[in-house]
C-alpha cells in the first residue's frame, strides 16, 4: 500500500482541494496523512484523512486564527510582505521537523502545495518523489507572463516583457529570505542548490486547479505541468467545513441571488462589505443580496449594514455559489469555484494572487473587476448592474465552465499522481492540453 503525505500549510482555500485529492486516493486503496499544524487537526479529522503534527511548539492551538486575524485587516503590499513572513517562518519549521515525521510514518511520495517552499527539498533529502499542487494561480514565472500578485492584462510585447521581468526582480528580492532558507537547508543536507524558481516544483507533475482556457497564453510551460481544473468534491461539500452546512435554504426568497463572500482570510475590513451592501439599495433589479463573513467566530448580529442584506457568519460556500446568479467576490479560489458551474463575479481583488486572477476574469469575460483603490459604492452598483443584466458574463462563465468539466478535476489529478508512484517518471501533458490559446 502506498502511504502519500500531503504538505499543505495555507487556508482552507488550498486544504479543501487537497483533502478532496487525498479522499479520491484513498478511495483507491492508498493510505492518505495530512502534515500540519495543531490547529489542523480537527479540521482533518472531518475529512477522514490521517493527520500527523508539526510545528506545535512554533505554531501552538489559536494561532492560526490570530494570523488570519492579523493577516485579514491588511490588503496590498502589506499583506504580501506578511504572507512572505509568515511563508519564511513555516519553512524553518516544516525543514525541522517534516522530514523525521516523513521517514517515520515511511511516507513513499508527498503531494506539495506549490505555496509550500520547502516542500520539494525535505522530499529530495528524503528521497521520495513528490508532486506540486498549484491550488493558487501558478508561479511558474515566464516573460510574457505578469507576475500572479499584480493585475496586469497579458499584452506579449517588449515593453510588458521588461515591466514583468522589473517586477520578477523585485518578486525575488521580497522572497529572498524564504529562498535563503531552503537553499541553506540544501547545503546542510548536501543536496544541489536550486538554480531558479522552476526547481522548487515537481519535475514529476505538476497539477493546476487553473482551467487552461482561464490561464494567459504561455509559452514555457513545463511539459510535466497539467491543466485540471478545480479540486471538488463532487457532493458540492466542503469535507472539511469552515461553514455552516446547515444553512436553511428556506431563508432564501427565491429571487435572483447575488451572494457576497471575501474568503476565510481577507475578510476583515467590514468596509467593503457596506460598500457592496449600500451599492445594492438603489439597483433598479429583483434580486436578494445574502452576505456571508467567512468566519463562524463572527457574530452576524452585531453587523449593520445598509439595506436589508442576508448576513451570516458562514454559509455552505459552494451550495451558496450554484445557486448565485452572481457572486461578489474577493477572487481566490472561490472564482474557480463560481466558473466551475458557470457563475460570473464582481471581483474585488485584495492582495496576492488575487489581482491575477482578477485579470484573468477580465480577460475571459467572466466579470468585472474593481481594484480597492477605485473601490466605492457607485463603481460597485455599476459593476453588479453590468454583470447582473448583460448576457455576456454568464456565457462566457458557462464556456469556462464546460472547459473545467473537460479538464478531469480530482479524477484525472489523482491519475496522474498514481502515474508518478508506478513509473518514477515525469507525467507529461497532451499536446492539447499545454498548446496555446
Amino acid at each position: 500500500m502506498n502511504h502519500i503525505g500531503i504538505l499543505c500549510l495555507d487556508g482552507m482555500g488550498h486544504i479543501n482541494p487537497m483533502a478532496n485529492l487525498g479522499k479520491e486516493l484513498q478511495k483507491r486503496g492508498n493510505k492518505v496523512t495530512f502534515l500540519g499544524y495543531p490547529d489542523m487537526q480537527e479540521k482533518i479529522a472531518k475529512s477522514g484523512l490521517e493527520f500527523l503534527e508539526i510545528g506545535a511548539n512554533y505554531f501552538p492551538i489559536g494561532s492560526t486564527d490570530r494570523a488570519n486575524s492579523r493577516i485579514g485587516k491588511l490588503s496590498g503590499l502589506k499583506a504580501l510582505n506578511m504572507i512572505i513572513k509568515d511563508t519564511r517562518d513555516e519553512s524553518l519549521v516544516v525543514l525541522q521537523e517534516a522530514p523525521d515525521v516523513i521517514k517515520k510514518a515511511e511516507m513513499n511520495i508527498l503531494l506539495v502545495d506549490q505555496m509550500v517552499a520547502a516542500g520539494g527539498t525535505i522530499a529530495d533529502y528524503l528521497n521520495i518523489p513528490f508532486v506540486t499542487v498549484c491550488n493558487a494561480l501558478p508561479t511558474n514565472l515566464e516573460p510574457a507572463i505578469p507576475p500572479p500578485f499584480t493585475n496586469w492584462s497579458y499584452q506579449n510585447n517588449i515593453w510588458s516583457k521588461l515591466r514583468n521581468q522589473l517586477s520578477y526582480w523585485f518578486l525575488n528580492y521580497w522572497t529572498r529570505e524564504i529562498v535563503n532558507v531552503v537553499q541553506q537547508q540544501r547545503k546542510n543536507w548536501n543536496l544541489p542548490v536550486y538554480r531558479n524558481y522552476e526547481d522548487f516544483y515537481s519535475q514529476l507533475a505538476q497539477i493546476s486547479q487553473l482551467p487552461k482556457v482561464l490561464d494567459f497564453p504561455r509559452e514555457q510551460i513545463p511539459s510535466c505541468f497539467h491543466y485540471i481544473g478545480p479540486l471538488k468534491n463532487p457532493s458540492n461539500i466542503e469535507l472539511i467545513p469552515y461553514d455552516n452546512q446547515d444553512f436553511n435554504f428556506e431563508t432564501l426568497n427565491g429571487k435572483p441571488l447575488i451572494y457576497a463572500n471575501l474568503g476565510t482570510i481577507y475578510n476583515q475590513n467590514t468596509k467593503v462589505f457596506h460598500c457592496i451592501a449600500e451599492a445594492c439599495l438603489d439597483l433598479d433589479l429583483e434580486f436578494q443580496l445574502l452576505i456571508s463573513l467567512g468566519n463562524p467566530n463572527a457574530d452576524s448580529s452585531k453587523v449593520n449594514f445598509p439595506g436589508s442584506p442576508l448576513v451570516f457568519s458562514s454559509v455552505p460556500h459552494q451550495k451558496m455559489i450554484n445557486r448565485a446568479h452572481l457572486v461578489v467576490t474577493h477572487a481566490g479560489t472561490t472564482a474557480l469555484n463560481c466558473l466551475s458551474v458557470g457563475v460570473p463575479m464582481v471581483a474585488i481583488p485584495i492582495t496576492g494572487d488575487q489581482l491575477g486572477m482578477a485579470a484573468r476574469i477580465a480577460r475571459a469575460g467572466a466579470g468585472e473587476v474593481i481594484t480597492l483603490n477605485k473601490l466605492n459604492v457607485s463603481t460597485v452598483k455599476a459593476s453588479i448592474e453590468k454583470v447582473f443584466t448583460e448576457q455576456k458574463y454568464q456565457d462566457n462563465a458557462r464556456k469556462i465552465s464546460e472547459a473545467i468539466e473537460e479538464a478531469g478535476g480530482v479524477k484525472r489529478a489523482v491519475d496522474i499522481i498514481e502515474q508518478v508512484i508506478e513509473t518514477g517518471q515525469p507525467v507529461l501533458a497532451k499536446n492539447e492540453e499545454n498548446s496555446r490559446i
